[in-house]
């Protein structure tokens, strides 16, 4: 089991390493390899998964279960996943797809999943209500865009940390890249 862990340690250094090198200037890039699914886990193919401690979100390189009061999902038709730190994370990757998971694109996507900031568990990303704006900072330390389950849950919260109540039909261009602090990604 060591040698194993200690081989794919090895393959994704090389893989991080290869597109380092093929990065453009003053670009830096993480690669952070998409998850198998398994079905020995007798999770339906698409439901929402447990967030591993080794899963790297692709668009920071942060480790999504460290701040899991935060983490999002998405998974692939082929039953992939990619974990995010932020659901601020999450639809950076949405509005570019290929350049996070190569070889893939927005149609790739099957579901996507951010964890309820009131209950703690997952909901849907697209059906999902998000402050933004809020006091609250999230583990970039920034506001990454809290998701909640119902209109009232996200209502309560900008009540009482500021910000305004959105959906994700209204998270575009511009407020991503308001919101996205990591300076070695700016366009």
């Amino acid at each position: 089991m060591l040698a194993a862990a200690l081989a794919a340690g090895i393959a994704w250094q090389a893989r991080a390493r290869a597109a380092v090198l093929a990065a453009p200037a003053g670009e830096v890039c993480l690669v952070a390899p998409s998850l198998s699914y398994d079905p020995a886990s007798g999770l339906d193919r698409f439901a929402a998964r447990p967030v591993p401690s080794d899963a790297r979100c692709p668009v920071c390189g942060m480790f999504p279960a460290r701040a899991p009061r935060w983490a999002a999902q998405v998974i692939y038709r082929d039953g992939d996943v990619h974990f995010f730190d932020s659901p601020l994370s999450l639809h950076l990757f949405l509005a570019e797809v290929p350049r996070y998971a190569s070889g893939r694109g927005r149609a790739h996507v099957a579901v996507q999943y951010v964890t309820d900031t009131a209950g703690g568990g997952w909901i849907d990303a697209q059906g999902a209500y998000y402050v933004h704006g809020s006091s609250e900072a999230g583990p970039m330390r920034a506001g990454n865009l809290p998701a909640f389950a119902t209109l009232a849950g996200a209502q309560s919260f900008a009540a009482s940390r500021g910000g305004r109540v959105i959906t994700a039909s209204q998270i575009d261009g511009a407020m991503l890249r308001q919101l996205d602090t990591r300076r070695t990604h700016r366009h």
